[in-house]
C-alpha cells in the first residue's frame, strides 16, 4: 500500500504527516512562532519514532508548493529535495490553497482560503468540494477588494448559497469582509482554518497516481509575487 509524506510549511503552520490510502497513519501539527528549520525535521523524527514506519517504506514526498511565506516554502523545498535526493524519492508539488480548501467538503458552499500576503493582498482561490475539490479559480495574488469584486460578479451568474473563508487572512479581514460583502458567508471554525500536511498528503497521493511527479531538482516553489528585498531592489 502506497505511502505519503507530507510537509507543510507556507506559512507560520508547521506540519508533517504520513498516509496511506486508507488512513492517516500520523501527523504533526504546530502552529506556533518558530522557525521551521527549527521543526519540520525534528517532527518527522518524532513521528517516525513514534510509529515505527521506516522511511524507506515512503513511495513519494508531498510538499505545500505555495503560495506563501518566501521563507517558509524555501525551508519546505529544501527539506523536501534533501529527503528526495537521500532517499531517492520523486516529489510531489502540491498546491497550497488546494490543499486549504480540502479542510471543507460535503458542502455546496464556495470554499475560499484566504492568506495574509500584507499590503491588503490575500494569496487565495475559489473551490467547491461537494463531491469532490473543484477549482474554480485557482492560486492567485489580489487585494481584498479584487476577490469580494469576484464573488459577487460569480454570484450574479449563479446565486451563491454561502461562502466559507478560512486561513490566517480571516483574523484580519474578518471585519472587513463582514461589511462589504452583502453575500451569506461563514468563517471555518479554528480546527479546520489553517494548514494541515496530511492534506497535502492527501492529494499527493492523487497525483502521484497520475504520475504528477517532479525530481528533486525540478522542485520549484510558486511565490506568485516577488519578495519584499526583489520588490526594493526593482524600485531602486
Amino acid at each position: 500500500m502506497m505511502k505519503i509524506l507530507g510537509i507543510e510549511s507556507a506559512a507560520l503552520v508547521a506540519s508533517v504527516a504520513i498516509v496511506d490510502e486508507n488512513v492517516t497513519i500520523a501527523e504533526y501539527t504546530t502552529n506556533f512562532k518558530k522557525t521551521h528549520s527549527e521543526t519540520l525535521l525534528p517532527m518527522l523524527n518524532e513521528i517516525i519514532n513514534m510509529t515505527g514506519i521506516s522511511l524507506k517504506s515512503i513511495d513519494a514526498i508531498a510538499i505545500s508548493g505555495g503560495p506563501g511565506s518566501f521563507t517558509g516554502l524555501r525551508i519546505g523545498a529544501a527539506s523536501a529535495k534533501g529527503l528526495g535526493l537521500a532517499l531517492d524519492l520523486p516529489l510531489i508539488h502540491v498546491p497550497t490553497l488546494d490543499a486549504m480548501a480540502l479542510n471543507i467538503y460535503s458542502t455546496n458552499a464556495l470554499i475560499v482560503p484566504i492568506m495574509d500576503a500584507r499590503r491588503d493582498q490575500v494569496y487565495t482561490g475559489i473551490y467547491k468540494n461537494s463531491e469532490g475539490l473543484e477549482v474554480l479559480k485557482p492560486s492567485m495574488a489580489v487585494s481584498i477588494d479584487e476577490l469580494l469584486e469576484e464573488l459577487k460578479l460569480m454570484n450574479e451568474n449563479h446565486p451563491i448559497e454561502n461562502t466559507v473563508f478560512l486561513g490566517d487572512g480571516v483574523p484580519v479581514f474578518k471585519e472587513y469582509i463582514d461589511n462589504n460583502l452583502k453575500l451569506s458567508h461563514s468563517f471555518a471554525p479554528a480546527n479546520l482554518n489553517r494548514q494541515r500536511a496530511s492534506n497535502i498528503a492527501i492529494l499527493g497521493l492523487e497525483m502521484f497516481k497520475r504520475g504528477q511527479t517532479l525530481s528533486a531538482d525540478e522542485m520549484r516553489p510558486e511565490y506568485l509575487r516577488k519578495s519584499q528585498a526583489e520588490r526594493e531592489h526593482t524600485c531602486g
